[in-house]
């Protein structure tokens, strides 16, 4: 697929106006919810940190959550699955559809609790495991970005205006700048860090943030470590889209693409985000660091 035209039969540009609404739509709720206010009929809006397995959940999350599946379920019905970090339940089989939507309802449920405002909103509809169309909202930003395959990437504000977006041009090691978090850091990944010819960094939460500082050209290059744990599908596939689109790189250490609904929501090993200028040899550099920590 090189340009996307028609998905099921409807216009790309008819999709991409229901993600972009929903986009909207979950930033209001998740900000109404950061800042302790009512949403619809909620009285009390308060921030109620749960634990479970992989970390905090909120209500915002929760609320978020029920909000974009009722509205993608009564729009599409079942022409597409759906794949949500609040439902999913660890299977061994993928979602048996070729036209997947993946949501996180709020990414940086860290940042949201610790009131950084670096939280987003990710919303991407893949086919056979490849991203097509996606939305990221960063609420506190006043921002939506979004991308179709082959079609660009675009940042949009509240009065509705949208403008083409494009990675930055810096292609020497010591002017690019890795955007890192300031938790999610175990001894390994801080040692691959120090050894990296790019020492610039940026402090910024949830991937989608960082994503976002790399097409702002605020930074220029991302790298996610597995270790106990690792990312998900639904942490990466909206934000890969946008970057890629706006002419960036994202793909594993060893140059090859995610995939994603595999049947496995993992995203397991080294994967390296960035302006796409310096992509291979920073590739490579990392593969040789990390084959020397052992």
């Amino acid at each position: 697929m090189d340009t996307l035209q028609t998905i099921i039969g409807t216009p790309v540009e008819d999709i991409l106006a229901i993600a972009r609404s929903l986009g909207w739509g979950a930033a209001k709720i998740l900000r109404s919810y950061y800042r302790g206010e009512p949403w619809q009929n909620t009285a009390q809006a308060e921030v109620e940190g749960q634990d479970k397995k992989d970390g905090p959940v909120t209500a915002a999350d929760l609320a978020v959550n029920r909000y974009i599946l009722d509205k993608l379920h009564t729009t599409f019905g079942d022409a597409f699955g759906y794949l949500s970090e609040e439902t999913y339940k660890a299977k061994s089989a993928a979602i048996a559809n070729e036209w997947v939507w993946i949501l996180d309802p709020l990414d940086g449920t860290r940042d949201f609790i610790d009131k950084t405002g670096e939280y987003a909103f990710h919303l991407a509809l893949t086919h056979l495991g490849r991203p097509v169309l996606t939305v990221v909202a960063c609420p506190e930003l006043d921002k939506l970005y979004y991308a179709t395959l082959g079609g660009g990437a675009f940042v949009e504000t509240p009065d509705g205006m949208s403008k083409r977006i494009h990675v930055s041009d810096r292609s020497h090691p010591q002017d690019l700048t890795v955007v890192v978090s300031r938790t999610h850091r175990d001894d390994r990944f801080n040692a691959l860090l120090k050894q990296l010819p790019c020492q610039n960094q940026l402090f910024v939460g949830s991937v989608g943030g960082k994503i976002a500082a790399i097409v702002d050209q605020r930074a220029d290059v991302y790298i996610s470590l597995s270790g106990k744990s690792a990312p998900k599908d639904w942490d990466m596939a909206a934000p890969e889209l946008i970057l890629t689109e706006a002419g960036g790189a994202f793909t594993h250490a060893d140059g090859s693409p995610l995939r994603y609904n595999t049947g496995d929501v993992n995203q397991w090993g080294c994967l390296i985000a960035s302006n796409g200028t310096y992509h291979r040899e920073l590739c490579d550099t990392a593969n040789q660091i990390l084959a020397e920590l052992g």
